[in-house]
């Protein structure tokens, strides 16, 4: 594997640069009345650079590489190996190549679900992601699409990814959050039985 050339390390400098000083904005000036022109004037960079990177605000708190993840492991299951170990493998590992903060997970988080509109398009996005998840499920599988056990497990499947994130927020990421992951997608694996 070659590493990242000259151009991609600026991009991924850049990025991260808007990502910060956005993340410092919402911290101090809450998400709603934080504009994009304010980011960037922040980040040193025109609006339309900001553009470049990031469709909204919102992409800036709801972007992450866990859903993408989530729906490649299925996709490359292993024979033998059930979807939900698979899964919880694959999110594990997302984790530790996360590039940022516990702190600005943790204030993404929060904004994720204390944000009316941010809500909306997390909501939004964990439908697409389930979705995504079962097609992936029923391709890897040989089953039918419209397979209620695959839909089923993809929403239960998102669900344990989102309250492990709930429960690592609510407790201000005291521990670990593969602990809470792990907990989630055993409970999962487990039957969901209580």
């Amino acid at each position: 594997m070659t590493s990242p050339g000259l151009r991609e390390k600026k991009k991924a400098r850049t990025r991260r640069t808007i990502r910060e000083h956005a993340l410092r904005l919402f911290a101090a000036r809450g998400f709603g009345p934080t504009t994009v022109g304010q980011i960037a004037e922040a980040a040193e960079v025109s609006p339309s650079t900001f553009f470049r990177y990031f469709a909204t605000k919102e992409q800036i708190v709801l972007d992450n590489d866990v859903d993408p993840v989530m729906v490649d492991a299925v996709r490359h299951l292993p024979d033998g190996v059930a979807p939900v170990e698979g899964l919880r493998d694959a999110v594990l590992a997302a984790l530790g190549d996360f590039d940022g903060t516990p702190e600005e997970m943790l204030l993404c988080i929060r904004l994720a679900f204390s944000e009316p509109e941010l809500r909306a398009s997390r909501m939004d996005h964990a439908f697409a992601t389930q979705e995504t998840l079962a097609a992936a499920l029923a391709e890897r599988l040989g089953r039918d699409a419209e397979d209620l056990e695959l839909h089923a497990f993809a929403a239960a499947a998102v669900g344990a990814w989102g309250s492990a994130l709930q429960a690592w927020a609510r407790e201000n990421g005291r521990r670990p959050l593969a602990e809470y992951v792990d907990r989630a997608m055993t409970f999962l694996g487990g039957g969901l039985r209580l």
